[in-house]
Parts: structure tokens; sequence; C-alpha cells
């Protein structure tokens, strides 16, 4: 399994949108790609600026690249009404082997 990791940075009254958009539109679509088996949100809140990680994970390099759509399954993936929410994100997600779990996925 890997485990893609993505950072960004948000103004703390943008959270809540930027999260009701991942649960509306990002994760729907990630659910629906073969291999994708699960994703969670770590906010930390730094005054009024909170930083944003998200962690999706995969069976596969290739399940990766179905969502990424493109060679370099690195790349980020932040759509134009994320990119609103945001005030700084990852150009780059970084990818993880995931060496040992004890969460219970769906």
């Amino acid at each position: 399994m890997i485990a893609r990791i993505w950072a960004a940075t948000a103004r703390r009254d943008q959270v809540e949108p930027y999260l009701a958009h991942l649960r509306e539109k990002t994760f729907p679509q990630l659910n629906a790609i073969e291999g994708h088996r699960g994703a969670c949100v770590l906010t930390h809140p730094s005054g009024e600026i909170v930083d944003i990680t998200v962690i999706t994970l995969w069976d596969s390099v290739d399940a990766i690249r179905r969502f990424s759509a493109g060679r370099d399954p690195e790349v980020a993936v932040v759509p134009r009404d994320a990119q609103d929410l945001l005030n700084s994100w990852d150009l780059r997600a970084v990818h993880w082997d995931v060496a040992y779990q004890t969460m219970r996925l769906p």
C-alpha cells in the first residue's frame, strides 16, 4: 500500500469550505478509482492560518496514476475551485510505502 501525502495552508475561515469541497467533490471521485483505499485529512491551526495535510491510501502507483492522469504520479492535483480556498499548496505529493498499519479501512 502507498500513502500519498500532500499539504496546503488555508485561512481559518476557509478550512470548513475546503473540507466540504473534499467531502463533496474530491473524495467521491477518488472512491470511484480502482485501487483507492481511503483518505484522512489532518489540520493544525496556527493563528489565522491552518496547516492541512491530506493522506490518501492506494494499492499501487498505477492506481495513483489513474487519479493524477499523467506520467508523473507525484504532481499535485489541485482543481481551480480548491485553489480558491487555499493560501498555498504543495506542487508535488510525496509517496510513502506503508510498512505497517493497524487502522481498519473500509
